[in-house]
């Protein structure tokens, strides 16, 4: 008997040992998963832990070998790695959320009565601030002037941004405080004036002739002089930011263009547990930064990558800024402009690289990318060089061209194998389409948001969205750059088709080709066992559904670390 009881005592630890399961945090099952690994496989069920990814597989496999304290039943639904937009300004949103409105607006009356609904609500604002407006919009596509604004508010400033950010209009007291009281000579950038300048004598040019239109680096005589956030201010943005990125299936933000201040408190907003998004962080160009960060290094925690310089090479097309090899076909005595030197450029990205920094160019026009592209490969050489070391090429310092707006066939072939990733947003497409031909000429047009083009020669894109110039929804940029239409549905076979991107390249760069773009796919953009647990889980698959839906498409869950920071239910 006692030899039975021993024998049965055996058997149950045999048996306990036999089904025991693996403790996980949370395991979700019955999805369809897309891994975007490198076979662009796809799964059933995944189990997370601390955080990352301990298993991906069936249902079956998981759900035998695991067991959570959180278990989700995906219900069929589709889920991503978390959704990455590598060109954004997450701060500039966050803050713009508490500022006047203006994107969308169909007339310049129409901002006008923004603005004063804006003042009424906020009767103590010492500058009244907006963005969004676009003269492209408008029935009289031309820019505004500051008679209304000085008629309306002749003692309160008042600075309203232009879509894009290369342009403002000031109304006079913000010129003055910004000392504006006449005309002046502006490196990189335009003062605007009801007077043909070309035709008298520059000294001539008073006050009261300026028309409040800054153009480029005329815009930070004025933004420089606007009163700093407070630490709560700052915060109260980030976090506003936060809530609608998560919306939107959001787990990784590459914010183009951030002062030290901005990113110290970025740093400490996640030390706190508070802000949980992933930012990878692109440096201002300007001394301050360079001073720091360039002698202190590359930063980075497990949320808060630091290592990239933002450059600004030339300015927007729809503000003629964009610097071209040729005059703009509907203005042409201009061709745009550099925002700084030539020298000014290949000095810095020499520096950064060298401190293995990234070097993140923004260049709309073809003059712009063609000199980016010649500075960084010089760069990559010289560090090659200094280094000694043949290895040293473009795939280590992964340089970006941000936009790659106008391109070339001559440039579009000088990329191919040097590295550079050209960071695009395809819903730029899709807005600029029906003015951008304007711009550009029946012919320079065809090499313009030329997606497909640039993934051949680069092999590989980073997509973003450039919000708040653009809506934050990655939808958006999926739908615009698989079917190359706008919300209307217009045009109906799409704006030059040959350079729609297919679905899984599209995917692709919104995950692992953006992780790769951040130096970070080894931690993310994939769904693979010992990366970071971020994903998404829509409500449609949009590797299958007819692409018109696409837009209309809903986010159930976005998960950060293995947490739930959105629901939808």
């Amino acid at each position: 008997m006692k030899n039975f009881f021993r024998l049965l005592s055996v058997c149950c630890v045999l048996l306990s040992a036999c089904t025991h399961k693996q403790s996980a945090d949370l395991i979700v099952h019955n999805a369809v998963i897309y891994t975007v690994d490198s076979s662009f496989s796809t799964a059933q069920s995944i189990a997370v832990k601390d955080g990352k990814f301990i298993a991906v597989g069936t249902n079956e496999e998981i759900l035998s070998a695991y067991e959570a304290k959180e278990m989700i039943d995906a219900k069929g639904n589709a889920l991503y790695p978390g959704l990455i937009d590598s060109h954004c300004h997450f701060y500039g949103y966050g803050e713009g959320l508490q500022q006047v409105n203006l994107v969308g607006t169909r007339s310049f009356d129409e901002v006008i009565a923004r603005i004063t609904s804006y003042s009424k609500e906020h009767p103590d604002v010492k500058w009244i601030i907006g963005r969004g407006w676009d003269q492209n919009d408008w029935t009289v596509k031309e820019f505004p002037d500051r008679k209304k604004l000085d008629s309306l508010f002749p003692s309160t400033p008042v600075f309203i941004e232009r879509i894009d950010g290369h342009a403002a209009l000031a109304n006079g007291e913000a010129m003055r405080r910004a000392n504006i009281t006449g005309w002046k000579r502006v490196d990189g950038g335009r003062i605007g004036s009801y007077l043909d300048l070309a035709h008298m004598e520059i000294a001539h040019v008073a006050f009261a002739s300026l028309n409040g239109i800054l153009i480029d680096n005329a815009v930070d005589l004025v933004k420089k002089v606007i009163p700093k956030p407070t630490k709560e201010e700052i915060r109260t943005a980030l976090l506003a930011a936060q809530k609608n990125c998560f919306a939107v299936g959001l787990t990784t933000v590459d914010d183009a263009g951030l002062e030290k201040h901005i990113v110290d408190a970025m740093d400490e907003a996640q030390k706190s547990g508070t802000l949980k998004m992933r930012i990878y962080a692109m440096l201002t160009d300007n001394k301050e930064n360079a001073d720091y960060y360039l002698n202190k290094g590359i930063y980075k925690t497990d949320r808060l990558n630091v290592r990239s310089f933002k450059f600004y090479a030339d300015g927007a097309l729809g503000s003629r800024g964009a610097c071209l090899l040729q005059p703009y076909s509907d203005k042409p005595d201009q061709r745009g402009f550099l925002l700084s030197s030539p020298e000014h450029f290949d000095s810095l990205a020499h520096l950064a690289m060298l401190k293995m920094f990234q070097v993140n160019t923004h260049c709309i026009g073809d003059s712009a990318v063609r000199l980016i592209i010649a500075i960084d490969k010089a760069a990559i050489g010289k560090r090659a060089i200094i280094e000694s070391h043949n290895h040293v090429n473009g795939s280590q310092m992964r340089p970006r061209i941000e936009h790659f707006q106008v391109s070339t066939k001559e440039d579009l072939a000088s990329i191919q194998n040097s590295g550079i990733i050209p960071s695009v947003q395809p819903t730029h497409a899709t807005s600029d389409m029906y003015w951008a031909q304007e711009r550009l000429g029946p012919e320079r047009i065809k090499y313009a948001y030329a997606y497909n083009d640039l993934l051949k020669a680069a092999g590989m894109l980073a997509l973003g969205t450039d919000f708040p110039v653009e809506n934050i929804n990655p939808m958006y940029t999926f739908y615009a750059a698989v079917a190359r239409k706008d919300l209307k549905g217009f045009p109906e076979g799409g704006f030059q088709p040959e350079n729609a991107l297919s679905r899984e390249n599209t995917l692709r760069g919104m995950t692992i080709w953006g992780a790769y773009a951040n130096f970070e796919e080894q931690e993310k953009g994939s769904i693979e066992k010992g990366k970071l647990a971020d994903f998404v889980i829509l409500d449609k698959d949009i590797m299958k559904c007819a692409i018109d839906s696409v837009p209309k498409v809903q986010v159930i869950y976005t998960f950060v670390n293995g947490e739930r920071v959105y629901s939808s239910k």
